[in-house]
């Protein structure tokens, strides 16, 4: 009933444009989607698809055949074309069969690829979706790649460009074209004088790690690392989420990638992962050697994460990584607990007696963020515990109360006021991740079984082992 409503008023006041302004009742565009279109449309397919609202299904298919259009210019960010749009429509394509899907994922993956034209391999961030010069790497014009200005000079971001393997790997196996696994991640090393095929992992296992740490910013000129800032937020978060599920989505054969995690998970475990006086345990950030003791929503994928890869550890780490996982978990539900909306803020500290909680008015907003309710679904899945779903009903219930406004849901200012103020914003992530993991939450557990699908980090299903390469 919340996705339909979500959906519907979407459909009425937005339709085409990226996101709906409930409150307003308008469409927005945005600009990190360059010219694109119909972000909501393409994040809420396979939600659509698997709540059997077949109606509004068709509506969105419909508007997929007759309305998007890739031939746009714009400056995107790589990161977020892939993640909801490659992501979108491949998990589409995988769940329906239908080939207007897979085709535009095709379409729209081929103008990412000028963005691995760099010294090293390593994407920049920021892509033109214009037209392309097929006979210049390096054409002037559209197709040029540049990093995000507010990235550390210049530099790629760890969380984005570690977040392409899933989806990339299925456009080679889906085209028959091995350039897409090659950038992505897998191929062999290439001279400085063959720009865009030195792989991002063999950089990544070439560079020195600080403490076995991954930090946040790297120059895709150089190959090394512009500053010592490590995070499994934003800036980090998904990289280490991408190892874990390369490795399951190959059906376990792919090595180099499961090493990677046990290794960056040791080195977590070792150097951020602490416990607060009262008992919370949480993952701090790290700042040159300098513990900050703060922890994002976006950090709240991680629980679910840890819990993922405790199955597959040995028998005795695997019990010590789902206790792990149970606690940051309950760190996360108590950062919503603590707060009188019932929803959770966008960073919370531990310091000066505070626990869980926003101490700054910057940190206090919501935005309809999925993974607190991401880490309850993998918590649910992998242990039955039902205190998962009862903390899930909670999120929905507090939804309801203070996000549900007259035309859609909107992200709200300031948890920890009853009476919050709106910010005019129905995020597509809500109809894609949001309602799709609460709604997995309540379903049996072979609905997108996690035996057979990985989901990217917009969670669009991928099937495990549709993949020769590695």
């Amino acid at each position: 009933q919340m996705m339909k409503f979500a959906w519907d008023n979407y459909k009425q006041y937005a339709l085409g444009k990226n996101e709906l302004r409930p409150l307003t009742k308008n469409g927005h565009i945005g600009n990190m989607f360059g010219g694109l279109r119909g972000a909501t449309v393409v994040d809420a397919l396979d939600t659509l698809y698997i709540m059997e609202l077949e109606e509004e299904f068709q509506e969105a298919k419909k508007w997929v055949e007759k309305n998007f259009d890739l031939n746009v210019n714009g400056e995107a960010s790589l990161f977020e074309v892939n993640i909801r749009y490659i992501g979108g429509l491949l998990a589409a394509y995988y769940l329906t069969g239908e080939e207007v899907f897979k085709s535009k994922a095709l379409e729209l993956g081929e103008k990412l690829l000028p963005a691995f034209n760099t010294p090293t391999g390593i994407p920049r961030g920021v892509i033109n979706l214009g037209r392309q010069d097929t006979r210049s790497l390096f054409s002037p014009c559209s197709g040029m790649s540049w990093s995000w200005g507010w990235a550390s000079a210049g530099s790629s971001i760890l969380a984005e460009f570690g977040t392409l393997h899933l989806e990339f790997l299925h456009l080679s196996e889906l085209s028959g074209n091995p350039v897409f696994a090659e950038k992505a991640s897998t191929s062999q090393l290439g001279s400085l004088h063959t720009p865009g095929v030195m792989n991002i992992r063999k950089v990544l296992n070439r560079v020195e790690k600080p403490q076995g740490l991954y930090p946040n910013f790297l120059s895709p000129v150089t190959g090394n690392w512009v500053q010592h800032h490590v995070s499994i937020g934003g800036l980090g978060d998904s990289f280490y989420e991408y190892l874990i599920k390369s490795w399951l989505m190959s059906d376990k054969k792919d090595s180099e990638a499961k090493k990677m995690y046990d290794d960056a998970l040791e080195a977590i475990e070792k150097h951020l992962v602490k416990k607060s006086a009262g008992g919370l345990t949480y993952i701090a950030e790290w700042r040159g050697g300098i513990l900050d003791h703060k922890m994002g929503h976006l950090a709240c994928f991680s629980g679910g994460m840890i819990a993922l890869g405790a199955e597959h550890a040995g028998e005795e780490r695997k019990q010590h990584y789902v206790n792990l996982a149970a606690e940051i978990t309950n760190t996360c539900h108590e950062s919503y607990a603590r707060s009188d909306t019932k929803l959770g803020p966008e960073a919370f500290r531990f310091d000066a007696g505070t626990e869980a909680m926003a101490t700054r008015l910057s940190e206090r907003y919501y935005i309809l963020r999925p993974e607190v309710v991401e880490s309850y679904m993998y918590m649910w899945r992998l242990t039955h515990d039902p205190k998962y779903r009862q903390w899930g009903w909670e999120v929905v219930k507090a939804l309801e109360k203070h996000c549900r406004v007259e035309a859609g849901f909107s992200g709200i200012r300031d948890v920890y006021t009853t009476t919050p103020t709106h910010d005019n914003m129905q995020q597509s992530f809500f109809l894609a991740e949001t309602l799709k993991y609460l709604y997995l939450l309540f379903c049996e557990d072979d609905v997108l079984s996690l035996d057979d699908w990985v989901f990217n980090t917009e969670a669009h299903p991928l099937p495990i082992n549709h993949t020769n390469f590695k």
